[in-house]
């Protein structure tokens, strides 16, 4: 027994020795070679050494993970292998030159093996991405208009807000006619009625009259199932008839006076489905997966394995996926269909449905229809708050842009009651609301405030302007 434990731990001090000395930066995953100690111990059918290696392994490659039935280390095919999960981890941290790195590195070690073609799918759709929304955050239009001519894919439909960024980037360019043409592309691409309503919202910001009612002709083709709806968003757009009444918040707080809210979707009105007919409640085998690698955040694996649902509650974990990889608009999909069958998925998934709907249009700044949505159930306090603090941002931030600062004012206040403080990027904004309304002292003082916290150019210019510098 002594020699035994001896043996075991000296294994596992080489072992972690021999992990230190390769860096971490290459040590996530073990490689067949890094098995060689295991594969022996197995063949002697030393299982103590087998438990030490295993725990030694584990501290040296936190991204491997060994197989339920480890005598397949043991087989001859087992040295064909690639650690694909591994490679799926690194896109899912957005680490694209290490799963780059892993996918040639798994080419070269195994004679043969090609990474799967989702994979590829996914890795290079990120990576797309990731550079499309550098250059939008950058305010580069020239860059995002490049990026995504060169990567089409990420204008399909469940990527829907890429179109309505591209259409703004076209704006910022100066290029409006570009603009106009992309969201009449997405009306006519995208016809469920959840993604045509925003799209022909943002339209309107930029389109004359005519040009408007050029889309709504489009979109009633593209929809020939929506007329009623669609003539009374048309109608409002062009200001011909009043404004649907106001929805409320989840909380009692005041509305902007120059918001006026989306009128509601009903759980049918929904973007055309990734499924063909009704979907049985359960039987899609892939559901025990989707569900773990959704619980482990690892959402892009989560979306290659959940493709065409086969049944709700895949389709109802596929869209936590969805709406956590920045997909909303597929997102709501899902959602409205767990919403409409309530909790025969499960304890509390109508209202856990209606807080994912609730965020969904949240992330595509349709306020008034997420704060709506939120209302019709009882969230938890955790759910209620989350979703309130959102709607109080951007009603905040539209009020502001909208020139109303009393009122934006209002808002962060709330916004700082409900969650104890307020985010600095909203607290300068606030500072700006208070120099804009004649409140200069105030302004002073929280720029002031906000300079001794942390000084930055934002901070001295509103310093500056508080004080009546130039």
């Amino acid at each position: 027994m002594k020699a035994e434990l001896t043996k075991s731990c000296l294994a596992m001090i080489l072992g972690v020795l021999l992990g230190l000395g390769s860096g971490i930066a290459h040590a996530q995953t073990a490689q067949f070679e890094d098995l060689r100690a295991l594969r022996f111990y197995l063949q002697q059918n030393d299982q103590a050494s087998v438990q030490a290696e295993l725990r030694r392994l584990r501290l040296a490659f936190p991204d491997w993970r060994p197989p339920s039935d480890l005598n397949e280390l043991l087989s001859p095919s087992a040295q064909a292998s690639v650690d694909e999960a591994a490679i799926w981890r690194q896109i899912e941290r957005r680490d694209y030159s290490t799963a780059r790195d892993l996918i040639e590195q798994g080419r070269r070690q195994v004679s043969g093996w090609t990474p799967p073609s989702d994979m590829l799918r996914v890795l290079e759709t990120n990576e797309a991405q990731d550079r499309f929304d550098q250059a939008v955050s950058a305010r580069d239009p020239n860059g995002a208009i490049a990026v995504a001519r060169r990567t089409p894919q990420l204008m399909s439909c469940d990527r829907i807000n890429n179109a309505w960024l591209l259409a703004e980037m076209y704006v910022l360019a100066g290029q409006k006619a570009a603009a106009l043409t992309t969201y009449r592309n997405t009306v006519q691409s995208c016809p469920g009625y959840a993604q045509m309503e925003p799209t022909l919202e943002k339209s309107s910001e930029i389109s004359s009259p005519a040009e408007l009612r050029e889309s709504f002709i489009i979109a009633r083709r593209a929809n020939p199932g929506e007329q009623t709806r669609l003539a009374a968003l048309e109608a409002r757009l062009l200001g011909s008839a009043p404004a649907p009444q106001r929805a409320a918040a989840p909380a009692a707080t005041p509305q902007p006076r120059s918001a006026t809210p989306a009128p509601v979707a009903s759980a049918q009105a929904t973007a055309p489905s990734p499924t063909s007919g009704p979907l049985p409640l359960r039987g899609d085998p892939r559901i025990a997966q989707v569900r773990t690698l959704k619980e482990r955040e690892q959402f892009a694996s989560c979306l290659a394995n959940s493709t065409s649902p086969r049944s709700l509650d895949v389709l109802y974990e596929r869209s936590w996926c969805a709406y956590s990889h920045s997909r909303p608009t597929e997102a709501l999909v899902g959602f409205q269909e767990a919403a409409r069958v309530g909790d025969a998925l499960g304890p509390n998934v109508r209202r856990d449905a209606h807080f994912g709907l609730a965020l969904s249009y949240l992330a595509m700044n349709m306020t008034e229809q997420g704060a709506l949505t939120a209302s019709q159930v009882r969230l938890n306090e955790t759910q209620h708050r989350e979703v309130e603090s959102i709607v109080l941002d951007q009603r905040g931030v539209r009020a502001f842009r909208a020139g109303d600062y009393r009122q934006s004012i209002s808002y962060f206040n709330a916004y700082e009651n409900l969650n104890g403080s307020l985010r600095r990027d909203l607290a300068i904004l606030r500072a700006y609301a208070y120099l804009n309304s004649g409140q200069r002292a105030l302004a002073r003082s929280e720029f002031e405030r906000l300079h001794a916290q942390l000084a930055t150019a934002d901070t001295r210019a509103g310093l500056n302007a508080a004080r009546g510098g130039s």
